[in-house]
């Protein structure tokens, strides 16, 4: 189901209807089955997946709490860990994998047999294994306990606000909220109006918009296009996929508002960033995260000095490019961005968040954020790219003639009049330091900013309804 469609919201309304009549426990059980039915509705059989990785889990984190041998808690946490990445292995990078392997045989001249298989990758499967993953590998090192219940922490890995594109909640943050009961106050129901209303603003308007420009530009060959052209769909790709992630984020977690739990915030206006470790604290941020702490850390970190924390930033950004999907245009995207990481921290120019340097002349904090807005920008095409081929001519063509042309002034003047919008609104959020600020402000400026959101959704529907982006993660 999308949120951006009418199936979802009856479903949503059925079940917030049942929770309002049901006691604590009930109201669990509910979640269960509509998580369930949400998922399933996609294709029921993917189904046997998350039980597969929550059974594992649950019975791992049990047998590591209970466990006194270290080399016993040291298996299951093994065994957990190997599941779930069995799981998303075979799943999402076999016929990758397998594919590569056999193009580099044959050209060694090898007769190679290898098994390539076209595998349907299973809806979120990136999201619910990294956070029933997370849970055992929590237990292990003593920060959280295990769940008593196998439905409360069915619940936790398949919760389906946030179930197929996240954010990756820590079972330390969201089993509790699970565990205790729930209430929904009048700040509560508020808070979530204002991030349903804004996340459809930001997926319907402003990526569904953006998504004809960039499916445009992206389809052709790039000995067709010109420079503006290449330029633009590197804008509009920008606004899309962040329209489009944070959209779903919002929504995410203004649902779970209206259900009575707190889900974390999943972006903090990353355009505004002045350094790529900046960017990574605003954007996805439940994967930043979770790519610190279990792996960036275990890796070392910044210990060992200056060449192993280069080493392990690299390694994990190139692991967190390939996280993305099963191309090489994803693992070059990570490693540009454990680059830049690198390259930033060699300039001395990474030494804190645009919130903290307090210090810093406006005109400068001005220069960083537009720098760093266009470094992530060459980043999104990377990413969007269907081919190295196509990356290696869009480049080239960037650098030719700017070729203005009708498609680029209809284009730009569609960026201005969506993309403007939002980005007025993270400047404002940004600079009083407070996401929940437009709903803090006058009752008039809040009727101002609803009604228009809710006007642009009615007069500027998009040519046709696009699905989730990070669907395919």
């Amino acid at each position: 189901m999308l949120f951006n469609s009418f199936v979802f919201w009856g479903f949503f309304a059925a079940v917030l209807l049942l929770y309002r009549w049901l006691p604590h426990r009930s109201q669990n059980h509910m979640l269960l089955v509509a998580s369930y039915i949400f998922y399933g509705y996609w294709d029921y059989r993917f189904l046997s997946l998350i039980l597969l990785s929550t059974a594992v889990d649950y019975v791992a984190a049990k047998a590591v709490a209970s466990s006194q041998h270290q080399g016993e808690r040291r298996t299951w946490l093994v065994v957990s860990i190997a599941t779930n990445l069995g799981i998303l292995g075979f799943f999402k990078y076999w016929g990758f994998f397998t594919a590569e392997a056999d193009a580099l045989l044959q050209a060694m001249g090898f007769n190679s047999a290898l098994p390539v298989l076209n595998i349907i990758l299973p809806i979120g499967i990136s999201f619910y294994t990294f956070q029933s993953m997370s849970y055992t590998i929590d237990v292990y090192r003593g920060q959280t306990k295990p769940a008593g219940r196998f439905l409360d922490f069915a619940l936790y890995v398949s919760f389906f606000p946030q179930l197929v594109a996240g954010p990756i909640e820590r079972s330390s943050r969201l089993l509790p909220q699970i565990l205790q009961p729930r209430t929904v106050d009048r700040q509560a129901f508020h808070e979530g109006l204002y991030l349903i209303i804004s996340g459809l603003f930001r997926k319907v308007v402003v990526a569904d918009n953006m998504a004809p420009i960039v499916n445009s530009i992206f389809s052709r060959p790039t000995s067709e296009l010109t420079a503006a052209e290449v330029m633009i769909g590197v804008y509009a790709f920008a606004f899309q996929i962040y329209g489009d992630f944070s959209g779903y984020s919002n929504i995410a977690k203004g649902i779970a508002r209206w259900l009575g739990f707190d889900l974390m915030w999943n972006f903090r206006n990353p355009y505004f960033a002045i350094s790529p470790s900046d960017f990574w604290r605003r954007w996805h941020i439940s994967l930043s995260t979770w790519l610190r702490d279990y792996l960036y850390i275990a890796l070392g970190g910044n210990r060992g000095g200056r060449l192993m924390t280069f080493r392990n930033l690299m390694l994990t950004m190139t692991l967190g490019g390939l996280w993305h999907g099963a191309a090489w245009n994803f693992v070059v995207w990570g490693v540009y961005h454990g680059l830049l990481l690198i390259g930033y921290r060699i300039a001395g120019l990474d030494g804190g968040d645009s919130t903290s340097t307090n210090k810093m002349s406006q005109f400068k904090r001005v220069l960083l954020i537009v720098l760093m807005f266009h470094l992530i920008c060459f980043s999104w095409l990377l990413f969007r790219a269907d081919s190295m081929e196509q990356i290696t001519g869009m480049l080239a063509t960037a650098g030719g003639g700017l070729g203005w042309t009708p498609f680029v002034t209809y284009s730009a003047t569609m960026l201005l009049l969506f993309a403007g919008p939002l980005l007025v609104l993270d400047y404002v959020t940004e600079r009083k330091n407070d996401l929940y600020y437009p709903i803090r402000t006058s009752g008039t400026t809040q009727i101002g900013m609803f009604a228009y959101m809710m006007l642009t959704l009615i007069i500027f529907p998009p040519p046709a309804t696009q699905e989730f982006i990070y669907f395919q993660f």
